[in-house]
């Protein structure tokens, strides 16, 4: 099973990988613009099951470059999940424009134009999985909290996404689902809410989410599940 992870070099995204990974009939495409921590661990545990590549995936020219790297492969594509994200944390009249486009960019157009750009090499014979990694701040209803009005609406959008894909690609034996993840340990939580300890850990959060990758697109599809057990 060819298994796509964006933002697999910290955090949840790490540990995916990680997690994903034990099962040798797995291989991992771990993607980030940083892939130094993911070198280190396919060399200290000698695994085949890893395959890190560098690429922004803002990039054109970079996701040409992850579709290239599939192909060449000769392999289709089972699951995507689309971890990447950016966050600014500023009151919203200090909010640039150029801090909205970069958090829009890699939280929304990234993952549209990824799945766009990969959609010809998913598998054709089995049920395929893209699952999407929104946030509670973006989950409609849920408290929103001061300085994250760019990140909040961002993931507000690649929720929306994720319906619409559902609807799209529902005679392609492709199931698109969402997960709004509550507060979990991860530089990006301390970049929102700095000093606050989180419930969760990002080894915990990332079990959850590659069971979910695994089987959730049996049970569900088109869906935003909230995935939180406290506020923020």
């Amino acid at each position: 099973m060819l298994i796509l992870i964006t933002g697999a070099s910290k955090g949840i995204g790490f540990e995916l990988v990680r997690k994903m990974a034990i099962d040798p009939g797995n291989l991992i495409i771990a993607v980030s613009r940083n892939v130094k921590p993911l070198l280190s661990y396919v060399k200290e545990n000698n695994t085949h099951s890893i395959l890190p590549l560098k690429a922004d995936i803002t990039s054109p020219v970079q996701r040409k470059k992850i579709f290239q790297t599939i192909k060449s492969l000769a392999l289709s594509v089972d699951i995507i999940i689309n971890n990447a994200g950016e966050i600014v944390n500023k009151p919203f009249e200090k909010i640039s424009e150029a801090d909205l486009k970069s958090v829009y960019n890699t939280n929304v157009f990234a993952p549209f134009m990824l799945i766009q750009t990969l959609l010809p090499l998913f598998n054709k014979k089995r049920k395929n999985h893209i699952v999407n990694i929104s946030s509670m701040g973006g989950f409609q209803g849920s408290s929103k909290f001061p300085g994250l009005s760019a990140y909040s609406s961002s993931k507000s959008a690649l929720s929306g996404l994720t319906e619409c894909l559902a609807e799209e690609f529902k005679n392609k034996s492709i199931s698109v689902n969402c997960l709004a993840i509550g507060a979990v340990q991860t530089e990006m939580l301390n970049k929102a809410f700095p000093g606050y300890k989180a419930p969760i850990t990002a080894v915990e959060m990332a079990e959850f989410i590659s069971d979910f990758a695994l089987n959730g697109h049996r049970f569900f599809n088109g869906k935003i599940i909230p995935v939180s057990s406290s506020t923020p």
